[in-house]
């Protein structure tokens, strides 16, 4: 029995997918050094002042620190500068092409700061210029200036760009060297004279330090950023733990007093013999504002335990039921008028509702902060919008009057309801010793519907 093996051509696209291992690593080796010295090459990349912080703007006067934001631009000039006398000096300092290779020592050093990588190709180019000029007297490939100069371009792009970059420029100076000494190399000897060694160990030793130094620094800006996070995750993840607790020991201390007040309200007439209706309707709404508030807590305490808690499906309170409102806050003891202007007219649900719950929230305050005084609650209806006040006078013995541990809660609740609907709030004292709150809600116009007038 012979078994036959069928081998079907490979398609062009999968074929190039198959290919080795080493050749997918040199095509991206290619592509990475196409990326960084070719690829924009001559981009306009200006460099940066030092941000507010940093090693030359952290101390000293304002005016110190404004200056020493330029500080790294001034090392760069000077580099350049050092560069062009070093290039007059070692040629003698006469003559036009003195003064040519001083320019083309300095020119790629002020490059480097717009055209970082563009600096590089322009460094080795102005060299060749040089060796041209110069007739390869004195050092091959390096002529003096142009050793400065290359190796200040190569620090300078190494700090402004990545590892990598500083990598391929490190290894195309190599290869520039040996082809350049090979063809300026008057020496009968090859390599003998020729400073590309030297360069080769002080460029590698600057590349190698800015590479650690950048590595570093990118390590301990990413450790900053986990910290960042964990500490806010911790902390968030605390918040909620404590409010939760806190949910559940103010659930377990307010539900029994308040379950005590309910039951001792509703057993309070049967303890008197014929009692007076009005100490039987006292009662009847002790009894009911604490079996609304039991109700209530116990809605707050489900959504702090379950995610899955929904809402029950009664109606949340409008501007209607302020009557109710005031007429619980005048059993408890509070004068209270309301004064309503404007047109009264229907509102979106969450105006109503937070219109509500600030007035409550004002008339509660007057009750824990200033018992025996009398409150205004003033509701205006205008174009633009629901206007709300509610003053309440000064207490009748302010002496009397105990600080309230939970102080300034209120007042919190009523700007983040504002705020949620982008309103305007002001609250404060006013000068008769009482306390105003003032409130506007805005109520966008409804769309005109098309074909009316």
């Amino acid at each position: 029995m012979t078994d036959t093996t069928h081998t079907q051509p490979i398609p062009p696209g999968r074929a190039a997918r198959q290919r080795s291992p080493e050749f997918r690593f040199a095509a991206d080796t290619l592509r990475g050094l196409r990326q960084d010295l070719f690829h924009d090459a001559f981009a306009y990349r200006p460099l940066p002042p030092t941000e507010p912080g940093g090693r030359f703007t952290r101390h000293g006067s304002e005016h110190m620190k404004e200056y020493g934001a330029w500080a790294p631009h001034a090392a760069v000039v000077a580099l350049a500068g050092l560069a062009m006398f070093v290039a007059l000096v070692s040629t003698d300092g006469a003559g036009l092409a003195a003064l040519l290779c001083a320019l083309l020592a300095g020119t790629p050093v002020l490059l480097t700061l717009v055209r970082p990588v563009g600096a590089f190709w322009v460094s080795l180019t102005a060299n060749t210029v040089a060796l041209v000029l110069t007739g390869g007297s004195g050092e091959s490939p390096w002529p003096p200036g142009g050793f400065l100069a290359h190796l200040a371009v190569v620090t300078v792009v190494a700090v402004r760009t990545r590892p990598r970059t500083a990598a391929w420029m490190w290894l195309l100076t190599a290869v520039y060297g040996f082809l350049a000494d090979g063809l300026f190399g008057w020496s009968e000897d090859f390599g003998y004279g020729s400073d590309l060694g030297a360069l080769l160990f002080f460029a590698g030793v600057a590349l190698l330090t800015v590479a650690v130094r950048q590595t570093l620094r990118q390590a301990r800006r990413e450790v900053s950023v986990h910290q960042t996070v964990t500490a806010h995750e911790r902390s968030r993840r605390t918040l909620l733990e404590e409010r939760t607790t806190i949910a559940r020991e103010l659930h377990d201390v307010v539900a029994h007093h308040m379950s005590v007040v309910a039951i001792q309200a509703e057993a309070a007439p049967y303890r008197v013999e014929n009692p007076p209706p009005e100490l039987e309707k006292a009662f009847a709404t002790i009894r009911e504002n604490a079996v609304a508030a039991l109700t209530e807590l116990r809605r707050v305490l489900g959504v702090v335990r379950a995610q899955d808690y929904e809402a029950p499906d009664a109606p949340q309170p409008t501007l209607a039921d302020l009557d109710a409102l005031l007429a619980n806050v005048r059993d408890a003891g509070l004068e209270v008028t309301r004064t309503v202007t404007g047109a009264v007219r229907e509102l979106p649900q969450g105006v109503e509702l937070s219109a509500y719950r600030i007035v409550q929230e004002a008339l509660s305050n007057t009750l824990r902060h200033a018992p025996g005084a009398d409150a205004r609650v003033e509701i205006g209806y205008v174009l633009g919008g629901l206007g709300l006040r509610v003053v309440n006078g000064a207490p009748p013995a302010p002496s009397l009057v105990k600080p309230s541990p939970g102080a300034g809660h209120g007042i919190t609740g009523m700007r983040e309801r504002v705020s949620m609907l982008d309103g305007e709030m002001t609250a404060g004292p006013t000068a008769e010793g009482g306390y105003e709150v003032a409130v506007f809600l805005p109520v966008p116009a409804a769309a005109p519907v098309e074909g009316e007038a």
